[in-house]
C-alpha cells in the first residue's frame, strides 16, 4: 500500500470515527448555521428534537410521516427577496410542500396555508403571492382546504413568512425506505443543479453579479410518478435536494443506509450560468439547494428504464446517472474529480451561503 493510499484509509477512519459518536446539542445559542442544512442542522435535530419528541416515526423520517397510509408534512419558508428569477414564496411553498410528499411515495391530496405578513406589505404583493400559490396549487392538483393568518410589526419579519402542511396518500408502487440502500445501486438526479440557490443569492444583489438564471421550482410527482411506474419496486429511496443541495441529500442518505457513495463530479449536470456564478462566489454547487430537482437511488437491473423513464418528465431532460452506492467506507460520500483524484463530500460545517428557502 503507498503512503498515499495509506494516509486516505487513516484519514477516512478518522471521519468514520468522529461521526459514529452520538449527536449531542451543546450550543449556547441557535445560528443561522442551524438553518442551512449541514451538520448544525443534523446536530440541533438527532441532538435536542429526537430525544424530546422520540417515536419511532419521527426517528424514521424522511421527507414525510406516514400514518396509516397518508403522508404528513410541514414545511416553512422564509426566503428574502420573495421574489425572483423563476418563481416567489408562493410558488416555493406549494412546490416544496408538494415535494416533500412525492419523495416520500405519496401522491399529493391537500394544502393547509398560514401566513405571517409584515405590517406595511403592500396589498399588492400579497396579491401576487396568493395568486401564485393559487396557480402553483392548480397546476400540481392539491387542494388548500385550511390555513391561519397573522401579522406582526414592521420589522419583525420579512414581507411575509409562509408555513404549510401538506397531506397526501401512500402510492401502492412505493415501497421507499431511508436506510433500504445497497451497494451496486446507482444514483439519479433529475436535472441541472443548483439553479434556485443561485437566481434567489443573485437576486439579493449582494454580490454585484448578474447571470442568466432562473429558479427550478416545480412540482415533482410528475417525475415520481414516472419513477415509479418504470422501477417500481427498484426503486430504493427518493429525497428532494433542497436545503444543503445534492451533497446532504446523499450524506444523509449514505449515514442512514451505512453505505458508502461515490459520485462521479464529471457526471453532475450544471448549467454553465450557475457553474460560473458558483465559481466566481467560491460555492460548490453540489451544497447550493434546489426547488425542483430529486435524487433517486435505483437498483442497478432498473437504473437504466428508472434513468429513461426520468428523462421523460417535465423538467427532467436533462437527467442523469451521477454515481454508484459502495460499501466501504460507511456512511461517507466520495466525489471523483474531473483530474482523476478523489474527495470526501461532507456535510455543510457552517452557513457559508444566505437564507434561500
Amino acid at each position: 500500500m503507498s503512503e498515499t493510499t495509506t494516509r486516505e484509509s487513516e484519514a477516512l477512519a478518522l471521519i468514520e470515527r468522529v461521526r459514529a459518536r452520538p449527536a449531542k446539542f451543546k450550543d449556547a445559542q441557535i445560528t443561522m448555521a442551524h438553518g442551512a442544512g449541514g451538520k448544525a442542522t443534523q446536530t440541533l435535530v438527532a441532538g435536542l428534537f429526537l430525544p424530546a419528541f422520540g417515536g419511532e416515526a419521527l426517528r424514521e423520517l424522511g421527507d414525510a410521516g406516514i400514518v396509516d397510509g397518508l403522508a404528513l408534512t410541514t414545511d416553512s419558508f422564509v426566503v428574502k427577496p420573495i421574489r425572483f428569477p423563476g418563481g416567489s414564496i408562493g410558488e416555493l411553498a406549494v412546490n416544496g410542500t408538494v415535494n416533500d410528499l412525492a419523495v416520500a411515495g405519496a401522491r399529493p391530496l391537500a394544502l393547509t396555508l398560514s401566513f405571517v405578513l409584515e405590517e406595511g406589505l403592500s396589498a399588492e404583493d400579497l396579491r401576487a403571492e396568493v395568486e401564485a400559490i393559487a396557480s402553483a396549487a392548480a397546476a400540481a392538483g392539491v387542494e388548500i382546504v385550511a390555513g391561519d393568518t397573522k401579522v406582526v410589526e414592521r420589522g419583525r419579519c420579512d414581507s411575509m413568512y409562509v408555513t404549510t402542511t401538506g397531506l397526501g396518500r401512500l402510492d401502492p408502487r412505493a415501497s421507499l425506505s431511508t436506510g433500504s440502500l445497497k451497494p451496486g445501486d446507482k444514483i439519479l438526479v433529475s436535472g441541472p443543479i443548483g439553479e434556485h440557490g443561485t437566481a434567489v443569492m443573485l437576486a439579493r444583489g449582494e454580490f454585484e453579479l448578474e447571470a442568466p438564471v432562473e429558479s427550478d421550482t416545480r412540482s415533482l410527482w410528475p417525475a415520481v410518478d414516472a419513477l415509479l411506474d418504470a422501477a417500481g419496486p427498484s426503486l430504493r429511496c427518493l429525497r428532494d435536494a433542497t436545503r444543503g443541495g445534492v451533497a446532504s441529500a446523499l450524506n444523509e442518505r449514505a449515514q442512514a443506509s451505512a453505505v458508502a457513495m461515490v459520485v462521479r463530479e464529471a457526471a453532475v449536470p450544471v448549467r454553465p450560468p450557475v457553474a460560473g456564478a458558483c465559481e466566481i462566489l467560491g460555492i460548490d454547487p453540489m451544497y447550493v439547494a434546489n426547488e425542483g430537482v430529486l435524487v433517486a437511488f435505483v437498483a442497478p437491473e432498473a437504473a437504466a428504464d428508472a434513468l429513461a423513464a426520468l428523462a421523460s418528465a417535465p423538467g427532467c431532460e436533462a437527467a442523469a446517472e451521477i454515481g454508484e452506492v459502495k460499501t466501504d467506507p460507511p456512511g461517507m460520500v466520495l466525489v471523483e474529480t474531473a483530474f482523476g483524484g478523489r474527495r470526501v463530500m461532507d456535510l455543510l460545517v457552517g452557513d457559508p451561503l444566505p437564507r434561500i428557502c
